[in-house]
């Protein structure tokens, strides 16, 4: 049965003679009862009496096991398992306890017996000729390797965040100091922010400005701005912290005095001619309370006296419209709670597709109400990630966190991507999508509701029959392509989405030369490029390390490309690398445990289809989405998994 090997060689592909030996013996083993053992060029078959295991040896060149558990002469479980030596009575117990099904009589005693032997046969230190001993040594030998690799370690930087409030703290003065232990929380220097700042000085009334009142001034980045064009300016926040920033700031602007201050709470100064409040009344409790807040500002005014807020619009107001998807209601809202408060009158608004800033005029004694002039402006700054991945454009047909509450489910899509780019080998036009279609697709996942999750959390919902929330999605990306980074990573976050892209590690920062007969090859990532998107939020796994197809691999190949791979992906990312998935979607009997051996609990085999709870962990189907295909095509196929 060696013949296929050899045939192998004359080929020029031995790959393909183990490939096609393994299945080989596979069929010849299927179809023998193993009365007697069955040594084949690389596949041993055996009985194993599962209530007496003993240590077997493997015959030269042998590397895969294919096993009958009996008990009593009758066949409990068939095992097919990649070995790398010597199978000691340890390691048949473990395969018992793991395969062989129970006895419902009570009689039998075989798990208590397997349980015994295993604690019993237990080694401090594996035999250097088992499966174990030569593991160990190939783990030893891949860390080796990592740690004299020439790529140098570096820290990933930590995520720029503000802090999070636990939900349960009803302290504002907390909460906020919270959020100003970073410094600039909201990158108020940024162009995006900045332009606001430009069109609030514009919307300021006419004349002189006497005194002005600033609420929620935050670090004082518009306080600076607004302080030349009134007489005397009061600026405040609930935040010491933020207070202290903005004197710094504004410490040679001798009209500006600051003080801390909760205008829900405290009294407001009054006979202001120029309020301003912006970016802040989202975060009141309730309409009520808005509607509260709005009469202070009344009061607060004199006579004639200006009321400016720029806000957000939500989608909470307006589903249907573009908007940013935070729990809270926005500036339409507030626009018309404001408009609705007796006593003001809205005098202009410049509009944006993502936000307005009002300026209303509190009524006096002899002034006529006219038609607001209103002005339609385009957002002209560059939009940062930061305030991209919250909006929703062109509207929501659901939100994610209604659906988060109402819907349960058994099966999730996993989708499987490889390249996004506008050209390259026709040949390879399945397993690229332009730029401009997978924005369509991510853009879709986005407005019907769905979030990303990751195969850690999918492992956990299938190891705990934990039904999936709402409308969760994984999205995988193979091989590494250097055009995940400069297309597929900015659309993803761009819509508040992840992905998890499973490297080929032996290659990064080279090219994909198993596509070479296909065309030029694509470049892939390199370990740098790998680092950054981890800090940015990005997940990586294993594809091995060499892009080889697996059922063509020894097992102790196959093995050494299953931990060096783990290995490298750790030190690039400084997290855990538990996942893998095969190169071309092929696996075979030996990958799943010897995966596990490896330390990985989650892989993606050849299966097409959704995952669902019934699913095995470590071969996972996907559903593959080809660049040609239509958009069409990806929604049915996505909501063919929600229905």
């Amino acid at each position: 049965s060696g013949l296929i090997i050899e045939l192998g060689q004359v080929w020029g592909d031995p790959l393909a003679g183990r490939r096609v030996q393994y299945h080989l013996e596979q069929m010849l083993l299927d179809a023998d009862d193993l009365a007697a053992p069955r040594p084949l060029a690389l596949t041993l078959g055996i009985r194993v009496d599962a209530r007496n295991p003993t240590s077997t040896g493997l015959p030269e060149g042998s590397d895969q096991i294919y096993a009958y558990l009996t008990r009593d002469g009758q066949i409990e479980a068939v095992v097919q398992f990649g070995v790398l030596g010597k199978v000691t009575k340890r390691h048949w117990t473990e395969l018992i306890l793991n395969f062989a099904p129970q006895k419902d009589d009570g009689a039998d005693t075989s798990n208590t017996l397997a349980a015994e032997a295993l604690s019993t046969t237990a080694e401090r230190r594996p035999d250097p000729d088992s499966h174990f001993g030569k593991l160990a040594r190939l783990v030893s030998e891949a860390r080796e390797l990592v740690r004299s690799s020439a790529e140098a370690t570096q820290p990933l930087p930590a995520p720029r965040r503000a802090p999070a409030s636990d939900g349960h703290d009803k302290d504002r003065t907390s909460f906020w100091n919270r959020y100003f232990a970073t410094e600039d929380p909201w990158n108020y220097s940024s162009p995006y922010e900045q332009e606001k700042y430009e069109r609030q000085l514009e919307i300021l009334p006419a004349g002189p400005i006497g005194r002005a009142l600033e609420l929620a001034c935050a670090e004082g980045h518009f306080t600076r701005q607004l302080a030349p064009r009134v007489g005397h300016l009061t600026a405040t926040d609930i935040s010491a912290v933020a207070i202290e920033r903005a004197r710094a700031r504004c410490s040679d602007q001798p009209n500006v005095e600051f003080g801390v201050l909760d205008f829900f709470a405290d009294t407001l100064p009054g006979e202001m001619d120029l309020i301003v409040c912006s970016e802040v009344l989202y975060y009141l409790d309730d309409l009520a309370g808005l509607r509260r807040i709005a009469k202070k500002f009344v009061e607060a005014l004199a006579p004639g006296g200006s009321f400016i807020n720029a806000h957000a619009f939500v989608l909470r107001d307006n589903v249907e419209r573009t908007g940013f998807d935070w729990n809270t209601f926005g500036a339409q809202t507030i626009s018309q709670t404001l408009a609705g408060t007796e006593g003001l009158i809205l005098e202009r608004s410049i509009q944006t597709e993502l936000y307005r800033i009002d300026r209303f005029r509190r009524l006096s004694p002899d002034h006529m109400a006219t038609e607001p002039a209103i002005d339609h402006v385009p957002v002209r700054a560059p939009i940062g990630i930061g305030v991209a991945r919250n909006i929703v454009w062109g509207g929501a047909r659901v939100l994610r966190r209604d659906v988060a509450r109402s819907e349960r489910r058994q099966r999730i899509p996993v989708l499987m991507y490889h390249s996004v780019a506008d050209e390259g080998p026709a040949a390879l036009a399945r397993f690229r999508l332009t730029p401009a279609a997978f924005a369509s697709q991510m853009a879709w996942l986005r407005a019907n509701g769905f979030h990303a999750i990751m195969s850690e959390q999918l492992e956990w919902s299938i190891a705990n029959r934990q039904p999936f929330a709402g409308r969760p999605v994984l999205i995988t990306f193979d091989d590494g392509f250097q055009n995940f980074a400069d297309h597929a990573w900015p659309i993803l976050r761009a819509h508040d989405l992840t992905a998890e892209v499973f490297l080929v590690t032996d290659l990064v920062g080279e090219s994909a030369k198993w596509d070479a007969v296909s065309g030029p090859p694509t470049r892939l990532m390199d370990a740098a490029t790998v680092r950054r998107l981890a800090a940015e939020g990005a997940f990586f796994g294993s594809h091995l390390a060499t892009h080889r197809a697996i059922d063509g691999l020894s097992s102790s190949d196959l093995a050494a490309e299953l931990l060096r791979s783990r290995m490298f992906i750790e030190r690039w990312t400084g997290r855990p690398t538990t996942a893998f998935a095969a190169p071309f979607s092929v696996t075979d009997r030996r990958l799943g445990r010897l995966a596990k051996e490896c330390g990985y609990r989650i892989g993606f085999g050849g299966g097409h289809g959704p995952a669902d709870l019934d699913s095995d962990p470590v071969d996972l189907p996907r559903i593959e989405i080809r660049g040609d295909r239509s958009l069409d095509n990806f929604v049915a196929t996505v909501e063919a998994v929600l229905n």
